[in-house]
């Protein structure tokens, strides 16, 4: 069994013991069971504490056995809730750290609640693309307002028991304990212990919102937050529920709104997304208990947009950072757009002035590489270009401490090069952030053929810290991100070039769920990237083809946002796109140098085509052992490109659309004379796989 049981002073204790959040597993909740039964049967006892052993009370189901007949096992948590309600003696869930989701409705089922100040009070589920489903959408608004339960379950955001407590009227704590939980539960269980009827929260009536509008506000609110998301949606049904119906038949219609959802796709991807951020930390080869170096202070190399962003991740995590650079006004330029962008946070109330006062203190600048050479990590942010990060290593080789990170911000070189203008290969890795570095999450580790397994073991603990979702890849032009988007955005210049206009690809990939449209990307990113890029493959590999259009933009310096035009035109000082009649006009010239008549393009060809390129490239990373899994894979994008959540990323997108299928659209895309027919070529792991009936994502290599 996974908890323990003990009597104190005429009260029996039964303490959640299954590491390392007292998940509701099936062996958990028969020690419930099990010592509850204890209790009631030893008449020296007068009343039951319910607590959780080490940190928490209780983070809710047993993630381990999600998908396993013993997620669904008896006794299932209204059972055990079941038999709490009827206990003849008291229980008293005594709660510190975290309760959340089932724990949160473990509790609920319990006779009283006390809790500590400080602990994190949530229901989590819908995140995972589900809603509570042991009865915490009943029992909840019972306890507080309808509106704080509508908040809690379509946000998933955890609550400070503290700040629940002082809510008037709430009934969800009966006792703010302070020093030991314990004792103080087994204190508050004697005192009630003789109270009779004991008080049950399915007894309690809903406290019923003055606004009549509650719930279809909420609706509206989450289709504009969630987009596209079903679970908040299905959370407020369920809470509008038990202003309708009574505990009994409201608990039955939440668990059929949980089973409904449970099996959809969304829930899957979502599952998916869950699973495959805590997974990505795992590296096959280095084990969890690697030696790593001690990381107290970060050089950053470079204050552009890169390199202040890198800073910024550090600072917000209390790492202390030296920014170099070669000129005064380069450090003062950066340093002034971290201080802008912290100041921004200030005005609108989500940073407090001594954070960012703090924050400051610990940024040093310099001109001096002396001045870094005692810093456990330092990170380029230069110019991306081999020759300048080549003279940047060389430096840094020269200056360095023994024993320091010495990692690249590259998006696309090679490592295993850079790594070797240096006599400490060993010591090199690339840590290649996402603009705007200090907010989105992806940061893909680059591991050379030299990289250390503690310089591994050391980033990604770093990149944890820094909460940063860490994906490793290997070493290729363009790494698992960038080389999957560029056949993307190859396919988009096809697309045009072959009748759709620039707006409907967009609107396209955006109705799938993309946060933008591939045009809308370059215009942001800078199409010169890409076009830089695209010179330097046609050099490298010629066979590769483009369509003319993307480079015929850049032509007429059409580089996006930054100059006023790219793909679309801008307005001065704003960011809306304009359709542009030049670039129609571009497209139609190369349109018809190529001798193609343009032609009607569904959407749902635009979606295929972008995304099962992706997927294609996908298939060949996996099968180079770039990426170790293809849950990496989908987190790089989910994390990084804007890829929709409701869809688990590329690899499990094609997973779900059935890998036979795959191959069939892709065979028919091949035989489009006006695309590029090798293109469509299927990875051999792709054809392997659909043969055989198997998916991405439960393939070992």
């Amino acid at each position: 069994m996974s908890t323990t049981y003990s009597v104190t002073d005429g009260v029996a204790v039964i303490s959640l013991a299954n590491p390392p959040v007292n998940g509701l597993g099936q062996s958990t909740r028969a020690g419930i069971v099990d010592g509850l039964n204890k209790a009631l049967a030893d008449d020296a006892v007068s009343a039951v504490v319910l607590t959780g052993a080490g940190k928490v009370f209780c983070g809710g189901a047993d993630i381990r056995e999600f998908g396993t007949p013993a997620a669904f096992a008896e006794p299932g948590l209204h059972a055990v809730i079941r038999a709490i309600e009827a206990s003849t003696k008291p229980v008293v869930a005594a709660i510190h750290g975290v309760v959340m989701g089932g724990g949160l409705e473990l509790a609920l089922g319990c006779h009283y609640r006390v809790v500590v100040p400080g602990v994190q009070v949530s229901f989590p589920e819908v995140n995972i693309g589900l809603i509570p489903g042991g009865g915490g959408t009943q029992r909840m608004p019972r306890v507080i307002p309808v509106e704080m339960t509508l908040q809690m379950v379509t946000s998933g955001a955890s609550v400070a028991s503290e700040k629940l407590y002082k809510v008037p009227g709430q009934k969800l704590f009966d006792r703010l304990v302070d020093g030991d939980l314990v004792l103080g539960a087994i204190a508050f269980a004697k005192e009630i212990a003789a109270v009779r009827p004991m008080p049950l929260v399915r007894h309690l009536l809903v406290q019923a919102s003055s606004d009549p509008e509650l719930f279809n506000k909420a609706r509206a609110e989450m289709a504009k937050a969630r987009k596209g998301l079903i679970s908040p949606q299905r959370c407020i049904d369920a809470v509008e529920v038990a202003t309708q119906m009574n505990i009994d038949a409201g608990i039955d219609r939440e668990l059929e709104i949980f089973m409904d959802i449970m099996v959809g796709t969304q829930a899957k991807a979502m599952q998916h997304a869950f699973f495959g951020e805590r997974a990505a930390a795992k590296i096959p080869d280095v084990p969890d208990n690697t030696p790593v170096r001690d990381i107290k202070r970060v050089a950053v190399i470079g204050a552009g947009t890169m390199g202040g962003g890198i800073t910024m991740c550090f600072l917000n995590a209390g790492i202390p950072v030296t920014l170099l650079e070669m000129k005064q006004e380069a450090i003062d330029r950066g340093v002034g757009v971290i201080r802008k962008n912290y100041e921004a946070q200030v005005a609108k109330g989500k940073l407090a002035q001594d954070k960012y006062d703090a924050r400051m203190a610990l940024l040093q600048t310099t001109l001096s590489y002396d001045d870094i050479a005692q810093a456990d990590m330092v990170i380029e942010a230069v110019f991306e270009d081999f020759g300048v990060k080549s003279q940047v290593f060389t430096k840094l080789d020269q200056i360095m401490k023994a024993g320091a990170i010495l990692a690249s911000n590259t998006s696309t070189l090679d490592v295993d090069k850079i790594a070797e203008v240096t006599q400490r290969p060993s010591d090199v890795v690339g840590l290649h952030f996402f603009s705007p570095a200090n907010v989105m999450r992806l940061l893909e580790v680059v591991r050379s053929k030299h990289t250390a397994k503690d310089v591994m073991a050391t980033v990604m603990q770093v990149a944890k810290k820094i909460k940063k979702v860490a994906v490793v890849s290997g070493v290729c032009d363009g790494f698992i991100g960038n080389r999957m988007f560029e056949p993307y955005t190859r396919q988009a210049f096809f697309l045009v070039q072959e009748g759709a206009t620039v707006q409907q690809v967009d609107k396209a990939a955006e109705a799938f769920g993309f946060a933008m449209g591939p045009f809308r990307v370059g215009d942001l990113a800078g199409n010169d990237i890409g076009w830089a890029i695209r010179k330097r493959r046609a050099i490298e590999r010629p066979d590769v083809i483009y369509s003319k259009v993307g480079d015929a933009i850049c032509e007429l310096g059409r580089f996006g946002q930054k100059v006023g035009k790219g793909w679309y035109d801008y307005e001065a000082g704003k960011r809306e796109p304009v359709p542009s009649a030049e670039v129609q006009a571009v497209i139609d010239k190369v349109r018809a140098d190529k001798g193609i008549t343009a032609r009607a393009i569904s959407d749902d060809e635009i979606v295929s085509r972008l995304v099962l390129a992706m997927v294609n490239e996908g298939a060949q990373i996996l099968e180079e052992g770039i990426a170790n899994k293809a849950s990496d894979i989908d987190m790089v994008y989910l994390t990084g490109y804007g890829f929709p959540l409701v869809w688990g990323g590329p690899m499990l997108y094609a997973d779900l659309m059935g890998l036979p299928k795959v191959v069939e659209k892709m065979k028919q895309f091949a035989a489009n004379p006006n695309d590029d027919q090798a293109f469509w070529q299927p990875a051999p792991l792709l054809v392997t796989l659909a043969s055989e009936g198997k998916t991405f994502t439960g393939v070992k290599l």
